[in-house]
């Protein structure tokens, strides 16, 4: 497979773009990603989560505490790959924003938000509670389109509440 821009070079990035309810597929070379404006994050080859926590310095380390709630600290995570809690989100903050920028190329998820094939009504309650919390920002930036989208998935989920 090749490039879908400049069909010379093999793609590294691949990804899925929705736009007025059409679904596009694009897998870039890193040259073509980078003018698109995807941050691919990769230089020289994929890193493995492994490869790249190694790399954090000692002084990352030194100076931070395991995490107060279950006791986990950085070397610990970076030989396991895994954290032990939610709060070690917060500990190893600045930590793992790094990683996830190198990782991902940002470090906020823009994607969509799961909803299981049968949702309770309180995970449907949460997600209009998500959707309302939207629509306001929407209003408050004057982005009058994406607030009549999230208007109307309001209202499908609403009902289907009743």
């Amino acid at each position: 497979m090749l490039c879908d821009r400049c069909g010379e070079n093999e793609p590294i990035v691949h990804f899925t773009k929705i736009e007025h309810n059409q679904i596009k597929s694009f897998h870039l070379c890193e040259s073509c990603a980078a003018e698109e404006g995807v941050e691919t994050g990769v230089s020289g080859g994929a890193v493995a989560l492994t490869d790249y926590l190694a790399q954090l310095r000692p002084s990352d380390s030194s100076s931070l505490g395991p995490c107060a709630y279950c006791g986990l600290k950085l070397d610990e995570f970076k030989k396991s790959g895994r954290l032990g809690c939610s709060h070690c989100y917060v500990t190893f903050e600045p930590q793992l924003r790094t990683l996830l920028r190198r990782l991902h190329g940002a470090t906020q998820h823009t994607g969509k938000v799961y909803l299981p094939p049968n949702p309770t009504a309180a995970e449907r309650q949460e997600r209009l509670a998500g959707l309302r919390r939207k629509l306001d920002k929407a209003v408050a930036s004057e982005d009058f389109e994406l607030a009549a989208q999230i208007r109307d998935m309001i209202r499908s989920l609403e009902g289907a509440l009743q």
